[in-house]
């Protein structure tokens, strides 16, 4: 599978450089049975049926550029992007002295070794942080490019979470060509995000406003929450010619018993808000498969490999079965939700097994998103993104959206 066959054209002008003033009056494009049409967001509670069940990506962005300025006067820039120790995000976050992270480093070249450091004020009180790189720790789990750094605060009181809100900053996508402003401290997370740890926003969720899930309330759509942090993989391109030479990156996802309940309740159906929650969705498929293969798996060492979905299997799984595994498996483990890491390759030729409906923005060309949407609306993904470009519809994190069915 040739990359190249999913490329289009995609002017600058076309690239939403900020969102609209009100989230829902973007515009939706709508597709079904191979036809489409559009509408604006707010008007989305009427194209779905009455009763669905509908999973958002709670996960929100952290403010993760921090700067540094060596005594040289290079500039350091260390952007956080997976807690290393304490490796579970929220203990991390809590982290009160010293944490460590994977981070991506700019300027690398200038910061060889030795510590950096930057004075903060935090409710008047000055803060010195440092980080240092660590040059063997977790070298296994770097990949190129990666640096893991340490940091350290000379204020205990203070969580890893407050030094980041003091001097971090939110990090919008490179493709925006800007600064990030004040304003995207707000717009670029959704109304419902309540778990940090993304490095990008799940951005098919920014056009909900409380407005449109009261009108789902009212029309008795049942929601429920997973959570997949968002990775900066999430905008590198493929850069290989062939598809099957990618390799994908893995992210962090939580899924709370309640929500498998909820599934098999829907039989095993659902409409996933945004390429995150999708993703989040299908891996658990395959985890349940696992499960079903070694009931005796440990539930806090779960990864779905990048092309599991295409090997053979011995045994079809239905869609319950692999969903009851997984309430069984927390059963015997005492656990109440599941966390485990994802690297799922989802191209055409997939076979989707628990999304119907996929509410999504409209993806760069030549990424892994496309072809996600690719293999959901077989194929089709030219035909929709040629009307979008034709009806002046907005591109990218802060564009328009489609409401895709299966």
């Amino acid at each position: 599978m040739l990359i190249q066959d999913f490329n289009y054209p995609l002017p600058d002008e076309r690239i939403a450089k900020y969102p609209l003033s009100e989230r829902d009056a973007s515009k939706l494009l709508l597709y079904k049975d191979g036809k489409v049409n559009e509408d604006v967001f707010r008007n989305l509670p009427k194209y779905l049926p009455k009763g669905a069940l509908l999973v958002m990506n709670n996960t929100r962005v952290i403010r993760a550029r921090l700067h540094f300025h060596k005594e040289t006067g290079a500039r350091i820039e260390v952007f956080l992007l997976e807690p290393l120790t304490p490796h579970d995000y929220q203990q991390n976050f809590a982290a009160r002295g010293c944490c460590s992270w994977i981070c991506l480093v700019g300027n690398a070249k200038k910061w060889k070794e030795g510590v950096i450091s930057r004075t903060l004020t935090i409710n008047g009180i000055a803060v010195n942080l440092t980080a240092s790189r660590q040059s063997d720790a977790a070298s296994a789990l770097l990949k190129p490019g990666e640096q893991a750094v340490r940091f350290q605060w000379d204020n205990e009181e203070l969580a890893f979470s407050e030094i980041i809100e003091a001097c971090g900053e939110l990090p919008i996508p490179p493709y925006l060509n800007r600064a990030t402003e004040t304003s995207d401290l707000t717009t670029y997370q959704t109304v419902y995000a309540r778990i940090k740890g993304s490095v990008a926003a799940p951005t098919a969720g920014l056009h909900f406003t409380e407005r449109v899930l009261a009108d789902l309330e009212a029309k008795g759509i049942e929601r429920q929450e997973v959570t997949l942090h968002v990775g900066a993989g999430t905008f590198r391109p493929v850069k290989t010619n062939e598809v099957e030479q990618h390799e994908m990156h893995a992210e962090w996802i939580s899924v709370e018993r309640s929500v498998i309940e909820r599934l098999i309740a829907h039989a095993g159906q659902c409409i996933a808000v945004g390429t995150t929650t999708v993703r989040t969705l299908e891996s658990l498929y395959y985890i349940g498969t696992m499960l079903l293969a070694d009931p005796q798996a440990n539930l806090h060492n779960l990864h779905v490999p990048q092309w599991l979905p295409y090997e053979p299997q011995t045994k079809e799984v239905t869609t319950l079965e692999a969903l009851e595994a997984i309430l069984q498996a927390m059963d015997n483990a005492g656990e109440n939700h599941l966390q485990a890491t994802t690297q799922i390759m989802i191209k055409p030729g997939y076979r989707y097994h628990i999304v119907r409906t996929m509410i999504t923005n409209f993806h760069q060309p030549q990424s892994t998103l496309l072809l996600l949407v690719s293999a959901f609306v077989d194929g089709q993904w030219r035909t929709i993104y040629d009307y979008a470009l034709s009806h002046d519809f907005r591109f990218l994190s802060y564009g328009d959206s489609c409401l895709l069915n299966y």
